[in-house]
């Protein structure tokens, strides 16, 4: 099959277009045939191997998984012999390392789900890591409730535009935070408000939220704080995309620290693999109130110009590869 690979860790560069062994499902896994991928920042960290600690269980010096990508949706080519919920020619979208891809194997009671009828290949494929990341900020450290004032920083990216969304679905008011030519965008999803950052500051204290999920950072914590209620909750999750040491640990660090003092709670999150938030977001998509914004696609072929795209962290949605 055709797959975009690489040797070792570095810019887009590294990545070349190649062919390598199609993979055989396991017993208890189905074979997809990928119609389509997304990028997201995590697949610019993993290509450079960044921050340098990562490679502690990613691979020291070459990188283990030699194909990018984690987010997919196809059509089950094969099936393994104890698989019962899938059987070929089926549409499905979900996670598995190595999306960028003809083919990829995926366990079946793992990160796969039958795609929304609703969302084609491109749509599909553009959700799960990102989705899943808004909503576990948002309800799991958030513990976002109905009326609550929340606002998205960062509302026009990848996380952030189904944060907005989720949020909405959750019966909050919902700020969204982006620059001017995104603003349009972030209302037509769904913000009841939009802030413009380069023209009007949410941290100057005239409005209070009592629930900030940032995923642009750009900000002091103590600048977050004060756009807080008094028992207000700041969720950290993204972020920056630079930082080869040990800074984004440092980021956690100070995050952590900074919720030791006062009434208002301030955490940060790491995106969790689960099949029960997946069926829920399929839930929302399905019913229309989730929609995916795709900002660019490319071809399989062009893998290297997607990733460096994605590594200005500048995207509106997400990045999508079509196969």
């Amino acid at each position: 099959m055709k797959a975009v690979i690489r040797n070792r860790y570095g810019t887009p560069e590294v990545l070349t277009f190649a062919d390598v062994d199609k993979p055989v499902p396991k017993d208890d896994e189905v074979l997809v045939r990928v119609r389509a991928a997304a990028l997201n920042p995590y697949d610019w960290h993993m290509l450079r191997g960044a921050p340098y600690l990562v490679r502690l269980q990613t691979g020291l010096r070459t990188p283990k998984s030699t194909i990018p990508g984690v987010d997919l949706a196809g059509q089950v080519e094969a099936v393994g012999r104890d698989v019962t919920g899938f059987q070929p020619g089926d549409e499905v979208f979900g996670m598995r390392s190595g999306s960028c891809a003809e083919y990829v194997c995926v366990r079946a009671d793992r990160m796969v789900l039958p795609k929304p009828a609703n969302l084609t290949f491109e749509e599909a494929a553009a959700v799960p890591l990102a989705a899943l990341s808004a909503l576990q900020g948002l309800r799991d450290r958030g513990n976002i409730q109905p009326g609550q004032k929340v606002l998205v920083n960062g509302a026009s990216g990848g996380i952030g535009t189904f944060a907005v969304q989720i949020a909405k679905a959750y019966g909050a008011e919902v700020t969204g935070v982006c620059r001017t030519r995104n603003v349009e965008m972030v209302r037509a999803i769904g913000a009841d408000h939009v802030v413009d950052y380069t023209r009007a500051d949410f941290a100057d204290g005239r409005q209070r939220y009592d629930l900030i999920l940032d995923t642009a950072g750009g900000r002091t914590l103590s600048e977050f704080k004060r756009a807080l209620t008094p028992r207000g909750t700041y969720v950290s999750v993204g972020g920056p995309l630079d930082g080869l040491w040990i800074w984004p640990l440092l980021a956690v660090a100070k995050v952590t620290l900074a919720g030791w003092f006062g009434s208002r709670r301030m955490v940060s999150m790491l995106t969790k693999n689960s099949r029960e938030d997946l069926l829920a977001i399929r839930d929302l998509l399905e019913s229309g109130q989730v929609t995916p914004v795709v900002d660019r696609r490319y071809p399989l072929t062009e893998v290297p110009d997607a990733l460096g795209y994605v590594g200005q962290g500048h995207t509106r949605g997400k990045v999508v590869i079509t196969v």
